[in-house]
């Protein structure tokens, strides 16, 4: 048996400047910041992606430690490992600089908890984050990156500065990207259950994983929140270790965000990121843009918005560009008003679907390596 590197978690990030309106951006000093990072896929060893691609100053890690989670803050101690970058354990990032650290032997499964602690010493700027990632965090201030657990530590519920975590696994497994917006990224679901659409699909895989590349807010065309979906494509689907096959769930925040794009500028985006994908070998699927009449944020212009969604869908489902598209939008509609969420699926806000909501959209996601 062959082994390589393949994507095991991925996190899309921002600008904190792109998200001020959305969440509350921010900086550390002298503190350990511990996140959750669910693991898609397992392996034998596995390295970390850290990221200041946003930042304007440079960010000085001062020490990053990885280990499996428990629960909650606490780590299982026996695997705490001291995560090195070309040999040294404290490290600057310029800024826009990546890095991925050097491998650690630390077995990992499916569904595996890890636990990243990293240690900010000197004051940041706003950092570079994922904003919606529906997870937990812990702050708290000191280098207390090796401790067993972090009581009293701040709750956060952002990402900051990873971007995603490798593993050492067999080779030929399909790695599956699910590429879009919030509603890939979980909104609306329970934080810290693991029960976004993109969790459910990853359940009903028969072979390989999927890891979530979604941005809550993202569009496909303009840049606003997080880099536009043709922007951002090549490196966030592209790049991934091992990926074969790329889910793409873009185009309500480009109706519902700031006025409507045109019907055709959306599907010359759809075509132009199959091209994409087929040009590097890649199966490509699409899902029907969802129901979002019953919206309670001001602001968008529902009607407007809504017979460019169904130009736009009835196009997606007759197309051939796409090796499928999966109706998304009929699975999770209410039938006597199909522009709206079905009230036993919608998070409260119109817009989002809750944990039973995000379920329905993974089982109507058929992609060929599902049941």
């Amino acid at each position: 048996m062959t082994s390589t590197w393949l994507a095991g978690f991925r996190s899309a990030v921002i600008s904190p400047y792109e998200a001020i309106q959305l969440t509350v951006p921010r900086g550390f000093d002298d503190q350990t910041v511990r996140q959750v990072l669910h693991l898609a896929g397992g392996g034998t060893r596995l390295r970390v992606h850290l990221s200041n691609r946003y930042g304007r100053t440079p960010l000085v890690i001062g020490a990053a430690r990885i280990a499996l989670r428990k629960s909650g803050a606490e780590i299982a101690a026996e695997t705490g490992t001291v995560l090195r970058f070309a040999g040294a354990e404290r490290l600057t990032l310029a800024p826009g600089a990546e890095i991925v650290s050097d491998a650690v032997d630390l077995a990992t499964s499916a569904g595996d908890d890890l636990a990243l602690s990293l240690y900010l010493p000197e004051a940041t700027e706003l950092a570079t984050s994922s904003h919606k990632p529906m997870e937990f965090g812990y702050v708290t201030a000191g280098d207390r990156t090796a401790d067993p657990d972090l009581p009293g530590a701040e709750v956060i519920e952002s990402r900051f500065y990873v971007t995603g975590v490798d593993v050492l696994a067999e080779a030929g497994t399909p790695v599956v990207v699910a590429f879009g917006d919030s509603w890939f990224e979980g909104s609306g679901t329970t934080t810290g259950a693991n029960r976004r659409s993109v969790d459910a699909l990853g359940e009903r895989l028969t072979r390989g994983w999927i890891v979530n590349q979604g941005i809550a807010g993202n569009r496909l065309l303009t840049d606003e929140v997080g880099e536009r979906g043709l922007g951002r494509f090549d490196r966030d689907v592209l790049a991934t270790p091992g990926v074969t096959d790329v889910v793409l769930n873009l185009g309500v925040n480009d109706l519902a965000l700031n006025g409507a794009a045109p019907a055709a500028e959306l599907i010359a985006g759809y075509r132009e990121l199959a091209r994409r994908a087929h040009q590097a070998g890649l199966r490509v699927y699409a899902d029907t843009i969802g129901p979002f009449a019953g919206v309670i944020y001001p602001g968008v212009e529902v009607e407007a918005a809504l017979p460019i969604r169904r130009e736009v869908n009835e196009w997606l489902r007759g197309t051939d560009v796409f090796d499928a598209v999966f109706d998304i939008a009929t699975a999770v509609a209410d039938p006597a008003r199909p522009d709206f969420i079905r009230s036993d699926l919608d998070y409260g806000d119109g817009l989002h679907l809750n944990d039973e909501g995000a379920r329905a959209m993974a089982e109507a996601m058929r992609i060929p390596l599902a049941r």
